[in-house]
């Protein structure tokens, strides 16, 4: 199976990780809160032979060669073997990795792929690109490496941040042009989050062309996400009566847990394929060159159908559609 490295970028990027990575475990039947543990009842009952996802589990995770049972069913079972998520989490402030750090996944992440700094780069693209990818430029090489070497087939880097602050947008795509120096025949697969018309940055228009021209330029696909849309969504789900008994891994955060579920959806099942076997399934290899005429054309859209909300209950189809570049600059 294919095997990807996750890179938070930002506050934006890691809030969508913190909902990455507990969908991901639900995936593969490992209970991450008490309150779903009569979902993930039902989610081990509704797959015949979980033992199945567990040939997968790599994709995502490293599992030391100790480690020969990997039907684990608890956030203990995994902290029990070790096993560490292939992610690294990049951001010049601290508040969101600090987050995660204390959140209820903390010890799937290895402290020596985590970045950071104080006090950001002040919604400026050319702080996070050129300071700070200049200064950590060295280190981000030797993080990346660290987590490399841990891969024996790896196929890609997911990379996740927003293109409207300074250290997503600007560090953000530094990281990116990083990986397509250092590692040029892997594929670089980017879900960035374009802002609102309306901003009270005065700054974002500016992040978000600059980081869209490196996005043009030295990304595989790019798959765009935009906050005015995925905030409709959930307003939408939310007066479905249905969805009212949904759980959301921090209700505080509503509807932002909400809106990072369905990014962290969408990018699941975009790589299911290459992660699970099965006779309809491709690899992640064809969507690039089924859906991207020329190397620069690679703004792709993504849907997601049927939609619901919280992490615990996301059993749903993703397709994708060809959308040009240009359109996406203008």
């Amino acid at each position: 199976m294919s095997q990807f490295i996750s890179l938070q970028v930002g506050q934006c990027g890691n809030q969508i990780g913190s909902a990455f990575w507990p969908l991901a475990l639900h995936e593969y039947g490992v209970q991450t809160t008490n309150t779903g543990m009569n979902l993930l009842k039902m989610q081990r009952d509704h797959v015949k032979n979980i033992s199945d996802l567990s040939d997968a589990f790599d994709s995502f995770f490293v599992v030391p060669d100790n480690s020969h049972d990997l039907c684990f069913k608890s956030i203990t079972d995994l902290k029990r073997a070790k096993v560490k998520a292939r992610a690294i989490l990049i951001d010049m402030e601290d508040s969101v990795v600090g987050g995660l750090r204390k959140g209820p996944v903390r010890d799937l992440f290895d402290q020596a792929c985590v970045v950071t700094n104080y006090p950001g780069s002040g919604n400026n693209w050319a702080v996070g690109y050129h300071t700070y990818g200049t200064e950590y430029h060295e280190k981000l090489e030797d993080t990346i490496r660290h987590m490399v070497e841990k891969c024996s087939r790896l196929h890609g880097f997911l990379l996740m941040h927003s293109v409207g602050g300074g250290t997503g947008s600007g560090l953000g795509t530094a990281v990116l042009k990083l990986l397509a120096d250092n590692y040029p025949t892997i594929d670089r697969l980017v879900s960035c989050i374009y802002p609102i018309v309306m901003q009270d940055v005065v700054t974002a228009p500016y992040n978000v062309l600059l980081s869209t021209r490196e996005l043009i330029e030295y990304a595989t696909c790019v798959f765009p996400i935009e906050n005015e849309s995925l905030l409709d969504i959930c307003n939408a789900q939310l007066k479905v009566k249905a969805n009212t008994e949904q759980i959301n891994y921090n209700l505080s955060c509503k509807p932002f847990q909400d809106m990072n579920s369905i990014v962290a959806n969408m990018l699941l099942h975009l790589t299911s394929g290459s992660r699970f076997p099965g006779n309809l399934n491709m690899d992640m290899n064809e969507i690039a060159t089924n859906l991207v005429p020329y190397p620069k054309l690679h703004y792709i859209f993504s849907s997601v159908s049927p939609l619901t909300l919280s992490a615990p209950t996301m059993y749903s189809v993703s397709g994708t559609k060809y959308l040009s570049a240009y359109n996406a600059v203008i």
